[in-house]
């Protein structure tokens, strides 16, 4: 199977231009994908495009993965129905730094044909003058062919608009291609579908200023099966950072994903064979209930994402946590709530505690919710738990007498997210 049918199978492939699966098989190829440094950190939106450069390195081609550090500066209309705030330089290479560092995990840079590469656009930009650009540049691409790009025409449509700067995007874009082509043999790019008219511009820049062939293919947008967007919890967006989203979140997001998602996605986010998923999808539909897919894919993508080890720490939090969640917190142990690793550690001051706090406060203050009037609604519709007891009075007052071992509190605010308020 080469790696155009490999990514097919997968569900990973939607658009692709002609003559892209041959130049795989023809010789080793550069391809490229580009990150959008709006934060210092991806999410698991981003775990596809990653895939599609580790996918392309296990096939013996050369990955290179490009931060926008130039990029980031103008914007993307792309899927945007208004103008986006742009961000400071110092905001800016404060996350391309991020990205960087999180890329380098997963993808090979060791010496050799195939060794992946990091770039930046912001490199090949920086001394790019206006008038060079739009002379050099903007001359090869009609005005005609850039509004004829659904990203562009959905803006033009809409109230809001679209302003010069967002509409030069993918001549911007485009220009990457063309740089990489020239200077790296890059030949082939890759994206979300969303990106298609933004990587077509690309290839035609190649073709008209360079006159040479450039190849691409896009991913579908996910969405979960039942249509609600891909990559949000409760919590927002679910991070690679373990900073911003614990390896135990991060293991409880695809533990939770429903049947119809796990079956899709185990074929998606992980490198398992089409034989062993086969056999997997089959043993699942066995006995449901015991969340087989499920658990193979929050394991491959933990460990994947954070290693072994913190894939090993989340099942063990996960067991203190559930496996005997009928029983009273106070068979957890003072080294349990201590060594529970993943699940949102706060400090509050004893002192006002001896007093008494009411638990809307208390939640609030905390952070764990954004908002008493959140805070309200989750007590009201029964989804707020102090040491697995049911909070239903809003007016509930919590003294030192409530702690754990004198020290804690575990509070458990929805179906799966917990935390530890430690009394200091």
């Amino acid at each position: 199977m080469n790696l155009i049918e490999e990514l097919r199978w997968r569900g990973l492939i939607q658009d692709i231009m002609p003559g892209t699966e041959e130049q795989l098989q023809k010789e080793v190829t550069g391809g490229y994908v580009g990150f959008d440094p709006t934060a210092d950190s991806l999410h698991i939106g981003s775990l596809v495009p990653i895939l599609l450069l580790v996918h392309l390195q296990r096939a013996g081609h050369k990955p290179f993965a490009l931060v926008g550090g130039a990029t980031g500066m103008v914007g993307d209309p792309s899927g945007k129905s208004a103008e986006r705030n742009l961000l400071s330089e110092d905001v800016l290479q404060k996350n391309v730094a991020g990205i960087r560092a999180q890329l380098m995990k997963f993808l090979d840079f060791t010496p050799g044909p195939t060794a992946a590469e990091m770039v930046n656009n912001y490199d090949w930009f920086k001394d790019l003058s206006f008038l060079h650009f739009i002379r050099d540049v903007g001359k090869h691409i009609t005005v005609n062919y850039m509004m004829s790009k659904d990203s562009v025409r959905k803006r033009i449509e809409g109230e809001a608009g679209i302003s010069f700067t967002e509409f030069t995007y993918q001549l911007i874009q485009g220009y990457d291609f063309y740089w990489l082509y020239q200077n790296k043999n890059c030949k082939l790019q890759m994206g979300g579908s969303d990106q298609w008219g933004n990587i077509t511009t690309g290839t035609e820049l190649v073709r008209r200023k360079a006159g040479g062939e450039a190849f691409a293919f896009t991913c579908p947008l996910l969405t979960k099966a039942d249509g609600s967007k891909f990559g949000k919890s409760e919590g927002g967006n679910v991070w690679l950072d373990a900073t911003k989203t614990t390896p135990y979140q991060f293991y409880q997001f695809w533990l939770n994903a429903t049947d119809a998602d796990a079956e899709s996605w185990i074929k998606i986010f992980t490198f398992l064979s089409n034989v062993e998923i086969e056999a997997l999808i089959e043993e699942h539909k066995g006995d449901a209930s015991k969340r087989i897919l499920q658990k193979r894919l929050a394991k491959e993508l933990t460990v994947f994402v954070h290693g072994e080890e913190e894939y090993n720490k989340a099942i063990e939090t996960t067991q203190k946590l559930f496996a005997q969640q009928n029983a009273s917190a106070d068979s957890l142990s003072a080294q349990d709530l201590e060594g529970m690793d993943g699940i949102v550690k706060v400090q509050y001051a004893m002192d006002n505690l001896q007093n008494g706090v009411n638990i809307v406060d208390l939640v609030t203050v905390t952070n764990i919710f954004p908002s008493k009037g959140e805070a309200r609604k989750m007590i009201q519709n029964g989804g707020l738990s102090i040491n697995r007891e049911k909070v239903s009075d809003a007016q509930m007052q919590v003294t030192a007498s409530n702690l754990l071992h004198e020290k804690y509190l575990l509070v458990q605010r929805g179906k799966k997210n917990y935390y530890l308020i430690t009394a200091e």
